[in-house]
């Protein structure tokens, strides 16, 4: 009986061995690679953030930080892709003879400028057209009054109170607001009586009469 248990032990340690052993023999062919992607094309040197990299054949990938460094596991022969908008695409190929399975590289990015030809949009076809179009133009008083009436004062202080402001306005002033109270947080806010240009627009509408009281028509 304890032969029988004896040998049972034997096997399974001997069993445990072997997948031990193809466990080790199979991630022996990663690879942790590692480096710096970074614009060759000036003597500076400056990093090239967010580089997408793509292991070719495979749903693997990364990308750089804004320091331009990467990391990722691959496997021994696998062909990376580094691609970056304004660059130029390169490959790169994991060594199979690799002994150590860490692998640093800097990898060096050529821009890739497109001169676009130079488009020039017209709202009409052709100047005979703008032509027939501006000679047909009503320019009669009746249109000039109106543009008068739209564009006068007292009728954009009613559409200042009256048009509805969109959300991303609303959104704006109070960004604006929390940055400013946010900017004197901790200490007492600046007031204009200590500030010199309030006090040269005091002088200066002082000097101009506009506090003097206006008859009334």
């Amino acid at each position: 009986m304890k032969i029988k248990i004896f040998g049972l032990l034997f096997f399974s340690l001997l069993f445990c061995g072997t997948l031990a052993a193809q466990r080790v023999v199979q991630d022996s062919n990663l690879v942790q690679f590692s480096g710096m992607v970074l614009d060759g094309s000036t003597a500076e040197l400056i990093p090239v953030p967010y580089t997408n990299i793509a292991v070719k054949g495979k749903s693997r990938g990364t990308y750089t930080d804004f320091s331009g460094f990467f990391s990722i596991v691959v496997e021994k022969g696998d062909v990376i892709e580094f691609t970056a908008v304004g660059y130029k695409s390169v490959e790169f190929k994991i060594p199979t003879n690799l002994k150590d399975s860490r692998y640093s590289l800097v990898q060096l990015m050529s821009q890739d400028l497109i001169n676009l030809p130079e488009t020039v949009v017209f709202p009409w076809p052709s100047k005979e057209h703008f032509k027939l179009e501006f000679l047909a133009m009503d320019v009669t008083s009746e249109m000039e009054e109106r543009a008068l009436r739209n564009v006068a004062n007292d009728a954009m202080e009613r559409m200042r109170y009256t048009v509805p402001s969109v959300g991303a306005e609303h959104a704006n002033y109070y960004l604006r607001q929390q940055a400013r109270s946010y900017y004197y947080i901790g200490q007492q806010p600046p007031m204009n009586i200590y500030n010199p240009i309030a006090w040269k627009q005091f002088f200066d509408a002082w000097k101009n009469g506009d506090f003097k009281k206006k008859d009334k028509k």
